[in-house]
């Protein structure tokens, strides 16, 4: 490694809105490049000459690190890592680091705050009152939708790592009963519920786990069925644990009380998605803006710095693949 590296940061705007202290990062290199956003055909060229790229969703593949040998680093401004090829950059002697439970305390104040507006009906009642009904109304108050308390439901975590457990504190805060689901490919617990068992207990699912082969459409039309009546399902972790067009079916069939999402199978979804319609009811979608803290982000400036000199020094940190 030269003792002046150069760092190129590919999409640095889908970190930084102007409001975070890059200082700290950018004392760990000679030259610290930064592209608000890069294009696959960027790439390469981008890339020719650093040492280190930095890259939050920009797709890193066996072309590129054949392409670009000085690159001995790849620092992930995100946890998860699904666009990189990580064999490949192990077979090019490339370290790859990410971030990690930088977000826990921002998504798991959005993923309350969510099933708090459906047990509410916030967004319903907010309509309402845009459309003049409250101003309309017979007497003092409006309660046309149907209002649920947290206090002494259940609520069932599939998922029970930092965030999970974040979550179920939060959870219990309110009054809630917390039950944790065993989830599929890993070894059977006696503190998780196997699925089946579950999901009829629950009065509100929230989900906190990867997505893998394992946990693809985790969550389908057998388990929404398996759900009781009016139940409520979050999800502020991968959009394809969820079968979109199952979920859809269930709110329109209003077997479920209501669901809301942070996440989607494509992000942007610019091929449009089934839970865009417009027709479907007690549907709350965020656009993958939990995690989007000015505090989270600004954690992770301070874990990519200490990704890099962690690397720099000969002991790297929160290596992966």
């Amino acid at each position: 490694m030269s003792n002046s590296p150069r760092a190129v940061f590919l999409d640095h705007s889908s970190l930084d809105l102007g409001d975070l202290d890059l200082t700290p990062l950018q004392q760990c290199f000679a030259e610290l490049q930064l592209y608000p956003q890069t294009t696959q055909a960027q790439v390469i060229e981008r890339l020719q000459g650093a040492q280190v790229a930095i890259s939050n969703k920009v797709p890193l593949d066996a072309e590129v690190f054949a392409a670009c040998p000085e690159l001995k680093l790849l620092l992930v401004a995100a946890t998860g890592t699904n666009p990189i090829d990580l064999a490949a950059a192990r077979a090019h002697g490339v370290v790859v680091s990410n971030c990690q439970g930088y977000g826990t305390p921002s998504v798991a104040q959005h993923t309350l705050m969510l099933l708090l507006a459906l047990a509410t009906r916030l967004p319903d009642y907010q309509r309402d009152v845009r459309a003049g009904r409250w101003q309309q109304a017979q007497q003092f108050c409006l309660l046309d939708h149907p209002i649920v308390e947290l206090h002494g439901k259940t609520l069932g975590l599939l998922g029970h790592g930092e965030l999970g457990s974040a979550v179920a504190k939060l959870a219990e805060a309110f009054g809630m009963r917390v039950l944790l689901g065993q989830l599929p490919g890993r070894p059977p617990r006696a503190d998780r519920l196997p699925l089946d068992k579950l999901l009829p207990q629950v009065d509100a699912l929230s989900l906190h786990c990867p997505l893998n082969s394992d946990t693809l459409n985790l969550i389908d039309a057998r388990e929404l069925h398996l759900m009781k009546p009016g139940a409520f399902l979050v999800n502020t972790a991968r959009g394809g644990l969820v079968n979109e067009q199952a979920l859809a079916d269930a709110l329109r069939s209003g077997h479920l009380g209501g669901a809301a999402s942070d996440v989607l199978t494509q992000e942007p979804p610019t091929a449009g998605n089934p839970l865009l319609a417009a027709d479907i009811p007690r549907l709350i979608i965020t656009p993958h803006s939990a995690w989007g803290s000015r505090e989270a982000r600004q954690r992770i400036v301070g874990q990519l710095s200490e990704n890099a000199q962690a690397f720099f020094n000969g002991a790297p940190v929160r290596v992966v693949g």
